[in-house]
């Protein structure tokens, strides 16, 4: 079956007349909209509705696939997959989402005895909280690009968090090729396109990688910070994508139960935010 005319069919039918506004009528055979309402609401004929529910209408153009998306109610996502299965590129918005909501600002609470800070795409320091201070230090006292990771792994010496020698290599090649995914998924936001430019001029290894033209998601690594107050840890790093957060990556470091490195961790949270207040 055509996925394009079944989820077409299926969206339909679950729109009642009165959520867009319509009267509900007497004598409808249909569950939810009928094709005479939708192509209304979309602005095209009834037999072009009735061909696309049929799989016999290829190629529909992304103005058409954005107005039946209006008129059908549809969530992102589901607007995405229309577009997907027209083979129509998705819709980007102009700006990476910068913002925290209230959901994930609950989960960084909530995450207290874990070093947790939150990125935007770009890796963007958006929102940490007290333990990923300690940890790697305050981040209230960056500015500028310093707020962002890939600077500072490119541009900046930090002698605070290691990796292997094979993990440095395939952390920063991620990181670029992360960073140019969401080019692709935001080609339009400028502080986006003038953190590249910046990076290019200013680190030949970035420019060497961004040639590579790889395009990836950092997800995870393993890394060893260096504090002043409790010695090394060595902690994981995963990155978590939070549904509905506006493409936002909740990164969060952990260490096996019962370690040494758990035991240091336990310190940290009690003497290391003392430290905090000497920096």
């Amino acid at each position: 079956m055509d996925e394009f005319a079944s989820v077409l069919r299926a969206w339909r039918d679950r729109v009642q007349p009165e959520h867009v506004g319509l009267p509900p009528g007497t004598g409808r055979r249909s569950r939810g909209l009928r094709r005479e309402e939708l192509a209304m609401l979309a602005g095209v004929s009834v037999d072009y509705i009735v061909r696309l529910e049929q799989g016999r209408a290829t190629n529909p153009s992304a103005q058409l696939l954005g107005a039946l998306a209006r008129a059908l109610r549809l969530t992102d996502e589901e607007r995405d997959h229309l577009y997907r299965v027209a083979g129509v590129a998705t819709p980007t918005p102009a700006s990476l989402p910068r913002h925290v909501g209230p959901s994930v600002q609950r989960i960084v609470d909530r995450l207290g005895d874990v070093p947790v800070g939150v990125f935007s795409a770009a890796h963007d320091l958006l929102l940490w909280n007290p333990l990923w201070a300690a940890l790697l230090g305050d981040p209230s006292l960056l500015a500028g690009f310093q707020h962002n990771l890939v600077w500072r792994v490119f541009t900046e010496e930090n002698t605070r968090v290691t990796h292997t020698a094979v993990g440095e290599d395939e952390f920063r090649a991620d990181l670029v090729a992360d960073l140019r995914s969401a080019v692709g998924r935001y080609p339009d936001d400028a502080p986006l396109r003038d953190l590249v430019d910046r990076l290019l001029s200013e680190s030949d290894e970035f420019a060497a990688h961004w040639e590579q033209a790889h395009v990836a998601l950092h997800r995870s690594s393993r890394k060893t910070v260096h504090t002043r107050t409790v010695g090394d840890i060595t902690v994981d790093c995963d990155v978590l994508s939070a549904p509905g957060s506006g493409d936002l990556r909740i990164v969060v470091y952990t260490v096996a139960p019962g370690s040494a490195d758990a035991a240091k961790l336990d310190l940290l949270r009690v003497a290391g935010l003392q430290d905090l207040t000497h920096h």
